[in-house]
């Protein structure tokens, strides 16, 4: 078992948590994701009346609809309003289980930047830390980016997120996978 390996992603996965925690809450880098808007409970009621739980695009049609009918539709509803809505029936505020998730999912991306990082035959600090940020910056490039083009979703806060979270990751890696 490899001590730097372990510690490594051990110590990596706690600064990304910790990261994630202040970016969401304390920091709120995010809030461009999060907006309110006053007619919530009007909006609500009706998503509860006609949505089960799942993710939806509006306007579309149903899987069964021909080729010819998918391009008639898109020449109605372009130029038109759109949403996307991620609806679930029921809140919960047991956020246990999801802080574990969200540690393994952590631990198990930093494990994977470790053992990159640990096969270079010639590891340095700027060696680990351009990884890392090559790391999170491909990750912002092929999931927030992706989306952003596709769904007009922010994306600077990303952006910023993943350059802070897997910067602060290389400093870490870069120092301690270095160590004699």
């Amino acid at each position: 078992m490899n001590k730097k390996l372990w510690i490594g992603a051990i110590v990596a996965a706690i600064i990304i948590f910790i990261w994630q925690f202040l970016a969401w809450s304390v920091i709120n880098l995010h809030q461009d994701t999060t907006k309110h808007t006053p007619n919530q409970d009007v909006i609500m009621k009706v998503l509860e009346e006609n949505l089960e739980d799942g993710q939806y695009f509006l306007p579309n049609l149903p899987p069964s609809a021909s080729e010819s009918e998918k391009h008639e539709y898109m020449q109605q509803v372009t130029g038109k309003p759109w949403a996307m809505i991620n609806y679930h029936k029921s809140m919960s505020d047991d956020m246990g289980m999801n802080m574990f998730r969200g540690f393994v999912t952590d631990f198990l991306a930093a494990l994977l930047l470790c053992w990159i990082l640990l096969n270079f035959s010639n590891l340095t600090f700027a060696k680990s830390l351009l990884t890392s940020l090559a790391v999170g910056f491909i990750g912002f490039l092929t999931v927030n980016y992706i989306n952003a083009i596709w769904f007009k979703t922010g994306v600077f806060s990303a952006l910023i997120d993943a350059l802070i979270l897997w910067g602060l990751v290389g400093v870490w890696l870069g120092w301690w996978l270095n160590r004699k």
